[in-house]
């Protein structure tokens, strides 16, 4: 299979006036797939009767200031894009989709160019994962909300001061910017806009052949929230992210240190230096946290939230959580707004 070979594509020239939905597509460098093809095969799943992909009742393109160039995305797959940025106007959506941010350039300048473009003909913009990053180089969101996944989220706030960054939602729409976090929340903003454009029956038939039982709403919580500040040193960040594969059986810290090829005193040395705490401190915290969300979005018993998060029993949870947060695990699953205040704190603290 020609590993650029897409959903058929409806030229330009023959729109039809039956298409209530048409969405133009632009890839930056080192996009992520999964939340492009999510957002594309709800439309095509949206556009025809059964499974046909005809783009009937909406369309898609790929556009480029380059078209016939080549877009790599995060995992090597090239797409390339056929179409030019010859009137923007007529389409209601443009999707910017971004990706790894710190794997060679993001968005050039024809392409911000392109973003402020569509803007001005009233172009409602769409930035998928770290497309929403574009979106603001290209001045498109002061003083707007801008959703953020977790992950980004320190990344985020290093490079942006003016726009108000929501790591606790799946997409964000504010007015006629709109922003994703990305992965399969995409697919959760395509049902979204299919519903808007198209009516409820069409996005719950291009959801049932994908065989997804029911969508998220847009204030829906993101699977996991910001834990522990990410530091530029790569030896905190390995250790961190391995703390945070492990919740429920904790390493030792010597281990953690094994893994990151230091001795346990130099681990806690740059865990002193970059984070300001210990390397068990910081643990405890990111299992606390998770520990948090958890009371906020599952139903979960206390005592599995307490095993899941690598605690001897609820009583040993409970008094770390109570000590950490200044109210037990109990308070917080009967106000769970006071445990939303809490986690939308530690997010903006970015600590």
């Amino acid at each position: 299979m020609n590993k650029n070979k897409l959903p058929p594509e409806a030229p330009v020239q023959s729109l039809d006036k039956k298409i209530s939905l048409s969405v133009a597509f632009i890839l930056l460098p080192n996009f992520t797939l999964t939340p492009f093809s999510s957002v594309i095969d709800v439309l095509r799943l949206a556009a025809d009767e059964g499974d046909f992909s005809r783009p009937l009742k909406c369309r898609w393109s790929l556009i480029s200031p380059k078209p016939g160039k080549p877009v790599k995305s995060s995992c090597g797959i090239e797409i390339t894009p056929t179409q030019d940025i010859a009137d923007l106007g007529q389409y209601d959506y443009l999707v910017v989709v971004g990706g790894l941010l710190h794997k060679g350039p993001q968005a050039d300048a024809e392409t911000i160019k392109v973003l402020q473009q569509a803007a001005a003909l009233g172009v409602s913009i769409v930035g998928l994962c770290t497309g929403s990053f574009a979106m603001i180089r290209a001045g498109l969101m002061n003083g707007r909300r801008c959703c953020v996944s977790w992950y980004h989220h320190n990344d985020f706030l290093e490079e942006f001061s003016d726009v108000k960054p929501v790591a606790d939602q799946m997409y964000v729409i504010d007015g006629k910017r709109i922003t994703c976090a990305g992965g399969a929340g995409a697919l959760d903003l395509a049902a979204w806009l299919v519903e808007r454009h198209l009516g409820k029956a069409i996005a719950q038939k291009s959801l049932r052949i994908l065989l997804v039982e029911k969508v998220r709403s847009a204030n829906a919580p993101q699977p996991q929230p910001p834990t522990i500040k990410l530091s530029r040193n790569d030896r905190v960040r390995k250790a961190v992210l391995t703390m945070e594969q492990n919740m429920s059986t904790p390493l030792s810290v010597e281990d953690i240190a094994r893994r990151v090829n230091i001795s346990k005193r130099q681990l806690e040395r740059i865990f002193s230096e970059h984070l300001n705490m210990s390397p068990q401190a910081c643990y405890r915290e990111l299992r606390l946290r998770y520990g948090l969300w958890q009371l906020l979005n599952t139903e979960k018993a206390i005592s599995d939230i307490a095993a899941d998060c690598g605690f001897s029993d609820a009583s040993h949870f409970s008094r770390h959580f109570s000590k950490t947060f200044k109210r037990p695990p109990s308070s917080i699953r009967s106000a769970p707004d006071e445990g939303q205040e809490i986690l939308r704190a530690l997010v903006e603290e970015g600590i």
